[in-house]
């Protein structure tokens, strides 16, 4: 397998960084955290595993699961499990974190408190994931293997993108957006914050002049073929899609 990639908000990879300590200078400690150690994470950590060891070899680092259900001091397929708090108490020089928790709000939460805390969110991206010309993804995403996007799309923070889903040219996707397995976003389409795309569900190509658009927090059921606009906090299932329930907006 080709190398994973990985990305941080301090850019500290293995290209911009001597791996050897300057003389007399004790080596950096750098600790990588994958928050959510249910199956997604675990999916996802081999993944994180590879890019974190290519793009640092030669510094000292420690790769962690923090999930606050697990018994911390354990192990999870080989890697450490400790509590949030035991992560944010550590006294590493660098603390180094990514989210693989599909609920949004819990996403979001956690993503405020390390970030409030000093730590940095690095993104994760497969080896054989797909990525073309002039894109802007946003901190903290996790693009799973076989996951493309094309070319100018503008996506935002912690995105998910599951196996085998595709986002096509010139879309725009908010913050804390997920994509399951299988997920078709097509061209000129606009996804607002907190939304999530079931799998298997395809969301119809929109124009430039008028996009098709999914609403903030709008849930696309799995399978569903979405050739409309999606209002927000609604969840919309079947072929063509049609409205199955809408929810309160966030507070």
């Amino acid at each position: 397998m080709g190398n994973a990639h990985i990305a941080t908000m301090r850019q500290m990879s293995s290209s911009t960084r001597d791996a050897s300590p300057a003389l007399g200078r004790a080596p950096e400690m750098m600790t990588f955290a994958l928050v959510g150690a249910g199956g997604f994470g675990r999916e996802v950590m081999p993944t994180a595993r590879e890019a974190i060891l290519q793009a640092h070899r030669g510094q000292t680092v420690d790769i962690v699961f923090i999930d606050d259900g697990s018994l911390p001091g354990t192990k999870i397929n080989g890697i450490r499990v400790a509590s949030e708090a035991e992560f944010l108490a550590l006294e590493a020089d660098t603390k180094i974190f990514n989210i693989a928790i599909a609920d949004y709000a819990i996403r979001q939460r956690v993503a405020e408190r390390f970030t409030k805390a000093g730590c940095s969110p690095f993104t994760i991206r497969a080896s054989n994931s797909v990525v073309l010309d002039h894109n802007q993804i946003g901190e903290g995403a996790i693009l799973c293997s076989f996951a493309m996007v094309t070319s100018n799309a503008r996506i935002g923070r912690y995105f998910h993108a599951n196996i085998y889903s595709y986002v096509a040219h010139d879309c725009e996707i908010g913050d804390y957006v997920t994509f399951a397995p299988g997920a078709k976003c097509n061209g000129n389409v606009v996804i607002e914050d907190y939304a999530y795309i079931g799998t298997g569900a395809i969301l119809r190509h929109g124009l430039r002049s008028a996009p098709l658009r999914i609403g903030r927090g709008a849930v696309i059921g799995m399978g569903a073929v979405v050739t409309k606009n999606v209002a927000p906090f609604t969840t919309v299932v079947g072929n063509p899609a049609r409205v199955l329930d809408k929810r309160p907006p966030l507070s």
